[in-house]
């Protein structure tokens, strides 16, 4: 019998077994989500893009996600991760064939907005690994699982135009984007195959209530609200991006009726939370049971930070490259994809040294060290030898990539059943983040755009204050309604 202490990457049984299944999932999810950066110059030319609507897919792909990694966070705890991903990856091959069939902006638009859902799949495997791993080995786990399938879009850049090239002719896009929905239906039945949402005997702990996260204090009831808050705006952000006073694909009455329907979706959301909690303002939740929503808000901040700029700069660092130093299309793709290279070691470095140094220090550190990486981005020019500016963007993106691991080394340490919500709306603040610096790149030159993020992260350094190192036990009910308590150091 195995050592559960054990921790062997190149077994392929167990929890490790597990571990790799998901970072797979997650890589493909990765290449079909980033599956346009790397050939958007071809595509610009193929349909007759405007270098501003071509900005506009940048944004249309991460919007979705928003909304959609906090159902599926929603959905995972409710369902398992097991049907959720494999659903996933099977149902998002569909926009992902619609875009290579694509004939113009338009449609183009269309499906690429669908496809933001596959970012979603990320949350997913949040949950699954924090089912297989012990809180020790969680920091690392979590890591490689995040790390590795974050390299999708790193693996894009460096195969998709060269695949196109294969293909040949003005197509070869199409079939390289093509390619990779087949791999993502493919893999969706592999996964349902070969995973379970648990160990052999262990419970999977589900939320009391659907609808709404739980929160154990008025306090906190007050600030899931005021949280909420920035997933519709960056809705609203995209709406008025796409409305006439930015590339005027939507009509201002259209535009006008989508700003009433997000408002109305937001109360109908805080009447959810509401009906979900209302209880807590008659009675008192026992202190066992309490949990402190701030840890969330913290995170929340912090992953906007950092995973919103990762999304933010791997979808434009391509064209910096190639309008920073006049580099060809496929040259401008390969080193770019430096950035994301990255992911294979500082994501997990991230989670180990959480694990090995604690959560609040590690996160101090990486944060301060990304707004540093971010002001020496901003200063890059033209004079700069191109090697040079390729070390400084792998040295930045080490400190956003390991930051990233370490706010999900803490995620799953908050509340066990809800750790599907809380990845949810951690992982969509990554892609609140990615709208507003993708909108903020929409108006202003690369250096401005560089130094807005790393002025966001010292932001972050300074709510970093606010969170308490995770401790003790967390405790969780049975289906028996015995409680179970669970190791979170």
């Amino acid at each position: 019998m195995s050592n559960p202490d054990s921790f062997n990457l190149f077994s392929f049984t167990g929890k490790t077994k597990i571990l790799h299944l998901s970072w797979i999932a997650f890589f493909i999810s990765f290449v079909v989500w980033f599956n346009h950066a790397p050939l958007a110059l071809a595509i610009s030319k193929s349909l007759g893009l405007t270098r501003e609507e071509l900005k506009t897919l940048l944004i249309l792909n991460v919007a979705l996600t928003i909304p959609a990694r906090v159902i599926i966070g929603m959905l995972t705890d409710v369902y398992g991760p097991r049907k959720i991903y494999s659903g996933l990856l099977a149902v998002c091959s569909i926009p992902c064939f619609m875009y290579a069939m694509a004939d113009d902006f338009t449609q183009a638009a269309i499906a690429r907005f669908m496809l933001g859902t596959i970012g979603a799949g990320f949350v997913v495997g949040i949950r699954l690994v924090s089912e297989w791993f012990p809180a020790r080995q969680l920091g690392t786990a979590e890591g490689i699982y995040g790390g590795w399938g974050n390299f999708g879009s790193a693996a894009a850049a460096m195969s998709l135009p060269t695949i196109a090239l294969l293909f040949g002719g003005e197509d070869g896009w199409r079939y390289a984007i093509g390619m990779t929905g087949v791999i993502s239906l493919l893999f969706s039945v592999v996964f349902y195959m070969n995973v379970t949402d648990t160990p052999k005997g262990s419970t999977y702990f589900r939320p009391k209530n659907v609808g709404a996260m739980e929160v154990t204090s008025k306090g906190d009831f007050a600030l899931l609200l005021i949280m909420k808050i920035p997933m519709y705006a960056a809705l609203a952000l995209l709406t008025w991006k796409l409305s006439p006073n930015g590339v005027a694909m939507l009509s201002g009455e259209i535009s006008n009726a989508i700003y009433v329907v997000l408002a109305a979706i937001y109360l109908f959301d805080s009447w959810k939370v509401w009906q979900v909690n209302k209880h807590i303002f008659s009675e008192p939740v026992p202190a066992i049971h309490q949990y402190q929503f701030k840890q969330v808000a913290v995170l929340n901040v912090l992953y906007f930070a950092t995973f919103g700029s990762e999304l933010a700069v791997v979808s434009m660092l391509p064209l910096f490259f190639a309008d920073t130093f006049e580099l060809d299309p496929v040259m401008a793709g390969l080193v770019a994809s430096a950035y994301a290279f990255m992911n294979l070691m500082s994501r997990p470095g991230g989670g180990l040294l959480s694990d090995k140094f604690g959560r609040k220090i590690t996160l101090l550190v990486l944060t301060a060290g990304l707004a540093v990486g971010y002001y020496v981005m901003s200063i890059i020019d033209s004079s700069w030898p191109l090697i040079l500016a390729v070390v400084a963007a792998m040295a930045c993106s080490f400190f956003v990539q390991a930051g990233e691991g370490a706010v999900f080394a803490a995620v799953p340490l908050i509340k066990r059943r809800l750790t599907g919500q809380i990845a949810g709306m951690t992982g969509a603040y990554g892609n609140v983040g990615a709208v507003f610096y993708l909108t903020v790149l929409s108006m202003v030159d690369y250096s401005t755009f560089f130094m807005v993020i790393a002025g966001t992260a010292v932001l972050g350094f300074f709510t970093l204050f606010l969170m308490e190192e995770p401790k003790g036990q967390i405790a969780e009910v049975m289906p028996d309604g015995s409680v179970t308590m669970i190791d979170v150091t």
